[in-house]
């Protein structure tokens, strides 16, 4: 068989995958077998995935992988969210540079636009997510705007509008300025801002006094409804009752106390915007004050701004501020630190605002979901985000569940009259009207009168669904599907939507089935750039994967992702991890190239070495597997990997292959040798396997020509047993011992080629002698010579391994001794003599002694007294060489 030379990723994992894909092995269905299922987090059909999207659809791949090979029936079903407010923006300014804006057009041409943008960036995602290597089960890849997913959100939602879970009512939201919709609590990103501190004086009504307040915002006066002062704050006693003057519109407002208010905050005193800070709003229900709008949609200032009508906000705080201070009402300013609200889609500044919106109570179905965690029902990995959990759990507030967006989930809601209540919830516009007469007792009402509400719930209305929906659990509640496959194995995602998505499908998962949705949640660390910012899509931070993928091979990313993660842990991405990756793929393929390139003799006598290396190998495989499967079950994958990582790249290449190969210039190799070779050759290839796909099942194809049913993804994994811990440890000293050696050979200089005689004093001298013919043949050594006590008169390099003494002996007639090699022996001890007086240079240095940590200092007193040892023992040596030469 001719077995390329270099290993080529892009044709092996084309290949390959359509391999996979053809023979339908990515495919589930319900059967005898114990289910395992995944969700994918949907990315959003905004553009291509990131580096964070690939990290995250690795490890579920692992899993799935894994499972699948342990003979569960492993069902991953990928999908992609419509992501309302982010797609929407991205098409909006699609239509902008063309011209075009989705008023002009219209809702309906407009959601063409939309649905052709979303069907382009899914096949972008798909491929993606396939050239990485994804075993999704492509048949059930989902969208959550499919028909039978848009019809389970619509049945959610009536149900719950029925039972008094939904409710519309006015609250101020967050608004996202250039979106122009609203945001829940957790879309918002607080950041630290240095901002200014205005002191404003309003003048008390029938005095010449002021009372001054300070506002981090001037530009909202014009909503000004009272002045507000702590109600136990005898500063303030005199003015309670009385009225100011607002700046500039001179309306007169009352001045009230409060126990919300914090007296240690700029004067004390504060001004009171109902309409824009849920606090102010808190105050003024209170005290039955005037609420007064005066922002537009898009940030500008309304009717109500007077003569700043339809300038942008912050334009209008400058502006303001000039004119305040001509009319001498500004008394100072200060700068602030403050944290200002970000909108995670738009990256805008998040302005406050009362609106009419539809909000979801989700205090009393939060209390199952606190409990399933605290119980241990759902595990998180790690464990630490309980906490994170349990405080957010506790402090709920109602969910703002509308969007004012075209593209989404159109709200189940349709209007008839011009009354807060003239409404009815209702699958489509036939129901609806029925809804609608009935109601309003006109059984005369048309089409033309009733009309839908415009806005689309909150994307993530339809994500809390997705493990029931994506199994029609909702339509059909008792389906053997759901029955199946429900509740599902693990989620996989990133702790920054912990809020967004996953408490809230443990609370849809009770609500709806009285079950949990999954059973553990691995959280995955947040991959970052070189300047510590989230790798994210909007910033635009990320390495694209694809071109991470043609230039090193898919494997070889996923294994760089899979080693620098750590659950729970954000680690910085470097292109450089992938070279790793790259390197170790190419170990492997060079492994099975040596090993193919040998040729099998039956019935040879089978050397010792061969013998002691098979034994080793077996017994070590088992304990890395039973250690592997340790580290994997705690969800420690980078450990699993790297321990894997470890033994191929040392304990089967550097030693095991090393030992058995034939010697130099021959490729015959005994048949019982080469058998157990591959044996375990194909074992590690399904160790492998989860990690780096694509490589493991081509070698294990070309190993040998198999089945489809044979193929490597649905191959069975390799069973524990049994191994002497003992032979191991004796193993490790063999290695420790040619390792000595060779690092002899490399300090002094001596080649690897040339024979050398061991001297040893070991305390288990039959137990261990038996291991001797391999350390003479990777230590390259004529014999080993067992003695009681140290040598002397002769030159040796020794080294120490617990109570045992070895002593290295350059033999005479295979050793040149020569003047060339007193010469190089004589630059050898220059060298070192060079050395240490640099290290004494420090060492005799009073500061640097006192100035460098006490691990350091022992580090040179280490090194000082090493080149001491290697000068001496060079000494000897030269010595010897120059009686010799006598």
């Amino acid at each position: 068989m001719d077995i390329p030379i270099k290993y080529d990723p892009k044709l092996v994992e084309k290949k390959r995958y359509h391999y996979w894909m053809k023979e339908n092995h990515f495919s589930s269905y319900p059967d005898d077998r114990i289910p395992y299922t995944i969700i994918m987090p949907p990315p959003n059909v905004t553009g291509v995935l990131h580096i964070g999207h690939m990290l995250n659809n690795t490890i579920q791949d692992v899993l799935i992988r894994y499972a699948r090979m342990k003979g569960y029936n492993a069902c991953w079903i990928p999908g992609a969210d419509h992501a309302s407010i982010a797609t929407e923006a991205k098409v909006v300014h699609f239509l902008k540079k063309r011209g075009l804006s989705k008023f002009f057009l219209g809702r309906k041409k407009f959601l063409y636009y939309v649905m052709e943008w979303s069907k382009k960036h899914k096949n972008i995602i798909f491929d993606q997510l396939r050239k990485f290597g994804c075993s999704c089960d492509w048949n059930r890849t989902q969208f959550t705007m499919n028909p039978k997913l848009s019809q389970s959100v619509t049945k959610v939602f009536i149900d719950l509008y029925n039972k008094g879970y939904i409710y519309r009512a006015s609250h101020v939201v967050n608004w996202d300025p250039e979106a122009q919709t609203t945001l829940s609590d957790e879309e918002v990103i607080y950041k630290e801002h240095v901002g200014k501190l205005y002191y404003l004086k309003y003048k008390i009504e029938g005095e010449e006094n002021y009372v001054t307040v300070a506002t981090t915002r001037p530009e909202t006066i014009f909503g000004d409804t009272a002045l507000c002062f702590h109600t136990n704050d005898s500063r303030y006693f005199h003015l309670k009752g009385k009225y100011a003057k607002i700046p500039i519109i001179n309306r007169y407002i009352p001045i009230i106390g409060d126990t919300c208010v914090d007296p240690n905050f700029g004067t004390g005193c504060l001004k009171i915007t109902p309409a824009h800070d849920i606090h102010d709003k808190n105050i003024a229900d209170k005290h039955k004050l005037m609420i007064i709008n005066i922002f537009n949609k898009n940030g500008t200032l309304n009717e109500r701004g007077l003569h700043y009508q339809g300038i942008d906000r912050f334009q209008v705080r400058k502006k303001i501020i000039e004119e305040l201070n001509k009319l001498k009402v500004l008394e100072k300013i200060e700068k602030l630190n403050q944290k200002i609200g970000i909108s995670e889609r738009t990256l805008s500044v998040v302005e406050q605002r009362l609106s009419l919106q539809w909000f979801l109570r989700i205090k009393k179905m939060s209390i199952p979901a606190i409990e399933a965690v605290k119980n241990g029902d759902i595990q998180f990995f790690p464990k630490k985000f309980h906490k994170i959990y349990f405080k957010w759990m506790t402090q709920i507030r109602d969910w703002n569940i509308s969007r004012q967006l075209w593209w989404g989930h159109r709200i189940p809601v349709y209007y008839y009259g011009k009354k807060d209540n003239d409404f009815v919830v209702a699958e489509n516009l036939e129901i609806a009207l029925e809804k609608a007469r009935s109601k309003s007792h006109n059984p005369y009402l048309n089409y033309n009168e009733i009309w839908q509400d415009s806005d689309v719930l909150d994307t993530w209305f339809s994500s809390w669904l997705l493990p029931l929906s994506v199994f029609d659990g909702i339509h059909h509640p008792d389906n053997h599907e759901i029955y199946y496959y429900y509740p599902t194995e693990e989620i996989v995602t990133g702790s920054d939507i912990l809020f967004f998505w996953i408490a809230r499908m443990i609370m849809s998962g009770f609500l709806l089935k009285k079950n949990k949705p999954f059973k553990r949640v691995y959280f995955t660390g947040i991959i970052r750039d070189n300047q510590n910012h989230k790798i994210s899509k909007s910033l635009n931070n990320s390495p694209n994967p694809i071109d991470l993928i043609n230039k090193y091979g898919a494997d070889a990313v996923r294994m760089a992702l899979m080693l620098k993660n750590s659950v729970g842990k954000d680690f910085h991405f470097e292109e450089k991890i992938c070279l790793q990756g790259r390197n170790f793929a190419n170990k492997i393929w060079n492994a099975f190239r040596l090993i193919q390139s040998w040729r099998v003799i039956k019935n040879k006598c089978v050397p010792d070495y061969s013998l002691l290396a098979i034994k080793y190998l077996k017994h070590r495989f088992y304990y890395v597997l039973d250690l592997f499967e340790k580290y994997f079950r705690e969800y420690r994958l980078d450990e699993s990997l790297m321990i894997l990582y470890k033994f191929f790249w040392y304990d089967f290449c550097s030693f095991f292959l090393e030992i058995i190969k034939p010697i130099y210039g021959k490729k015959y190799i005994p048949e019982m040798v080469y058998s157990n070779t591959i044996k375990y050759f194909e074992k590690i290839l399904k160790l492998l396997h989860p990690y780096m796909p694509f490589i493991s099942e081509e070698i294990w194809n070309l190993i040998k020509k198999r089945k489809p049913q044979e193929a490597l993804i649905i191959s069975s994994w390799p069973e524990k047993k049994l191994y002497d811990y003992n032979v191991l440890v004796l193993f490790e000293k063999v290695i420790e011992i040619i390792s000595n050696i060779r690092n002899i050979r490399n300090q002094n200089r001596i080649s690897h080629k040339k024979s050398l005689v061991l001297f040893s004093i070991r305390k288990k001298e039959k137990e261990e002698k038996k291991y001797d013919s391999i350390i003479l043949k990777l230590a390259n050594l004529d014999k080993i010579i067992p003695i009681s006590k140290k040598p002397e008169n002769i030159p040796f390099f020794s080294f120490f391994l617990d109570t045992d003494q070895f002593f290295l002996l350059l033999d005479r007639d295979k050793y040149d001794s020569n003047h060339t090699n007193i010469d190089n022996i004589e630059n050898q001890i220059q060298y070192f003599h060079n050395l240490l007086s640099i290290i004494r240079k420090n060492l005799y240095n009073d500061k640097y002694l006192t100035s460098v940590p006490k691990n350091l200092l022992l580090k040179e007193r280490k090194k000082e007294n090493d080149t001491l040892n290697k000068i001496a023992k060079l000494k000897e040596y030269l010595e010897y060489l120059k009686k010799s030469n006598k």
